[in-house]
């Protein structure tokens, strides 16, 4: 994908419980093969796999308590 913003990385925002905030505008490859584009400023991809529009989310995660135990691999 060509990235028009010359050196400047993209920052990926990560939260706990929540989704995935990106700075836009995006192509996200799919699990089954398909792509699909946003070309918002920001997007936040679902995490939780429960957004009925996955991969954005709809806070769907919202509905249900924080998974407990959840790992994080700082690095």
């Amino acid at each position: 994908m060509p990235n028009n913003r010359g050196d400047r990385p993209v920052r990926v925002t990560m939260g706990t419980d929540g989704p995935m905030l990106i700075e836009g505008p995006v192509e996200v490859a799919l699990p089954d093969g398909g792509v699909v584009r946003s070309d918002r400023f920001t997007v936040a991809l679902c995490l939780c796999g429960r957004s009925a529009r996955y991969p954005w989310c709809d806070t769907s995660h919202r509905r249900r308590p924080p998974r407990s135990g959840r790992q994080r691999n700082a690095q």
